[in-house]
């Protein structure tokens, strides 16, 4: 199924539906800095160039992201995550709790700094385009009581929650000891079944037995230990790849080429909603696994999802930054295209 053949009518319902669903997103939580300027010329001490300060802005990244994206589709967000006891962590709570997203379970650890990515970009060009960034990043496994906040705010939080979302940014919030916590909580004391999906970026064991796991096309070669090939080998790989995960769905994400996935029913491939106007594709992913996850949530098929997922990254990747398009947004994707 490719974005148009989605149709307006049947995506408006989709997205109509999502509303009232609870997400609570785990995961590796960042405050991302973007610091702009306008390029003015070209330094004498080194070629880069020197840019003129415009502004500065920052916004909830890692997966705070997929819960940026959640809010903004009208369902219920809660994060889980770690933040350090700094002045970064502070503000990257009070973003989240200012875009309408849950934060109690946002664990404090004083022996970790809050990760930090700064973006300095560049405008003056045909397009905005990032020229460094620099990573206040710490990088290993969270440990202690952190550890096990993180694991009581799972159990906690999924009795009220229709879908379970991990998003693995390795920098040491989804241990298999959280992930392990995950899948203990797909039914809870009543006997629903809560929908588990993760968005990985490389150990792909952790997510074994999940209805849903997203991989970008570079970790899944990591994975495999060699680069992926072509669109026949992508359609022979994904569905084994999928089989021996024990996935519901296993989607790759293919960049400029779209997407792939693997489901029950075999491997379909969609391209990119938007080719024309990519300024940035920071967020596009976590865009991806958060619309699907509402989506299957709400009762779609593994195709529909991935369709409505595509349009919603297409309104990202125009963006600066990462991104939270509303369900607004997403329909005028499907207007672009039958013009």
């Amino acid at each position: 199924m490719t974005p148009t053949e989605l149709g307006r009518a049947a995506a408006a319902s989709l997205l109509a539906s999502l509303a009232g669903l609870r997400v609570i997103v785990v995961g590796d939580v960042f405050l991302d800095r973007y610091l702009v300027g306008r390029a003015e010329r070209l330094s004498r001490e080194g070629p880069v160039p020197v840019l003129g300060f415009r502004r500065s802005f920052t916004r909830p990244g890692g997966a705070a992201n997929p819960a940026r994206n959640i809010a903004a589709l009208g369902a219920a967000a809660d994060q889980i995550g770690v933040v350090g006891d700094d002045d970064a962590g502070r503000e990257l709570v009070a973003l989240l709790a200012q875009g309408g997203i849950g934060t109690d379970g946002v664990v404090v650890d004083p022996d970790r700094p809050t990760t930090v990515k700064t973006r300095i970009v560049a405008e003056g060009l045909a397009v905005p385009q990032q020229v460094a960034r620099i990573d206040v990043q710490e990088r290993s496994e969270v440990v202690g009581d952190a550890a096990s906040s993180v694991v009581a705010a799972v159990a906690r939080k999924a009795a009220t929650a229709d879908a379970l979302l991990v998003s693995h940014y390795r920098s040491g919030v989804s241990s298999a000891r959280v992930c392990d916590a995950v899948r203990s909580a797909r039914v809870d004391a009543d006997g629903r079944r809560v929908l588990l999906t993760a968005d990985a970026q490389g150990d792909l064991d952790r997510f074994r037995g999940f209805d849903l796991v997203r991989v970008g096309r570079q970790d899944a070669s990591a994975v495999l230990g060699a680069p992926l090939g072509d669109d026949d080998e992508v359609a022979d790989l994904l569905p084994r790849m999928r089989e021996a995960l024990d996935a519901g769905v296993l989607v790759l994400g293919r960049g400029s080429q779209g997407m792939s996935l693997a489901d029950e029913h075999g491997y379909a491939a969609l391209r990119p909603a938007n080719v024309s106007e990519v300024f940035d594709v920071t967020g596009a992913g976590d865009t991806v696994i958060a619309v699907m996850t509402l989506a299957l949530a709400a009762g779609a098929d593994a195709r529909t999802a991935a369709a409505l997922a595509n349009l919603a990254a297409g309104a990202v990747v125009r963006r600066l930054g990462v991104a939270a398009p509303t369900a607004v947004e997403v329909l005028a994707e499907i207007d672009g295209h039958a013009r």
